[in-house]
């Protein structure tokens, strides 16, 4: 996550007047169209992602991936090879995020962030099963209202939050360490809520700052080729962002079947 500083700024939606006043109002307008396509873009990666769960654990193909069974603490899944294959896809994806997308071209991006979507839904089917409908439709509004209100912050503060990147980076790594440590080490209870708590804080975090973040980043790719496909990166960050947030609600506040 890089870090952009918009120091000529003089606060919410005002630039350098150096070209007159038109010149800050058509770059207000390209914001306001430049983040409006990111949201347009995240919005429909959720709900594609959530269209996907929905019709993959009612499809046959789901009883061929996770066996349900009984647990102490309620029903449980068991997953096959496909159903392996299934939860470790999305971690494919981001691979080539990671180290492949720098490259890439718009239309590939486009193709990949889809395509991450989607196996992302099958991959988050498994909540379904796990916790009640009531509880996946709370924790679903829960996080979107929680986001609206982050983002919001984040876009329109005249507060400078870049310094929060290294910290919230540094916070999701450990994050995953202790998600991993309980899973396999500890499998403690009070502990699975304590990581469900920072994971809230955490991704509520990112929200802001990665708001900020792609708001400043306009004036550096507006005009460029870069801009159509910092479009797409902004798009999955705040995906994740949310995608993230409304697990560990859910982990936190959820009712198990």
């Amino acid at each position: 996550m890089s870090d952009f500083k918009d120091t000529q700024r003089t606060g919410f939606g005002s630039v350098p007047r150096a070209g007159g006043d038109l010149a800050g109002v058509t770059y207000d307008e390209g914001l306001r169209k430049h983040m409006l396509s990111i949201y347009n873009y995240m919005a429909s990666g959720v709900l594609l992602t959530g269209i996907v769960a929905i019709l993959f654990v009612n499809s046959p193909l789901f009883e061929m991936a996770f066996q349900i069974v009984q647990t102490p603490a309620g029903v449980g899944l068991q997953a096959t090879m496909l159903g392996w294959i299934i939860k470790l896809s999305p971690l494919a994806v981001m691979l080539f995020w990671w180290f492949g997308a720098s490259k890439a071209s718009q239309p590939v991006l486009q193709f990949f962030f889809w395509t991450f979507a989607v196996l992302f839904g099958l991959s988050m089917s498994t909540i379904l099963i796990l916790y009640t409908g009531e509880s996946v439709a709370a924790a679903f509004f829960s996080t979107a209202a929680a986001f609206a209100g982050l983002s919001l912050w984040g876009y329109t503060t005249k507060k400078d939050i870049s310094g929060w990147g290294s910290f919230l980076l540094m916070g999701v790594i450990g994050l995953i360490v202790a998600m991993l440590l309980n899973a396999f080490v500890f499998q403690s209870g009070v502990m699975g809520m304590v990581i469900s708590v920072l994971g809230v804080l955490i991704f509520a975090g990112l929200t802001a700052y990665d708001t900020q973040r792609l708001k400043n980043e306009y004036q550096y790719v507006r005009g460029t080729e870069m801009a159509g496909r910092a479009i797409i990166f902004g798009a999955l960050n705040l995906y994740l962002d949310f995608i993230n947030m409304f697990i560990f609600i859910l982990q936190l506040l959820g009712n198990r079947e």
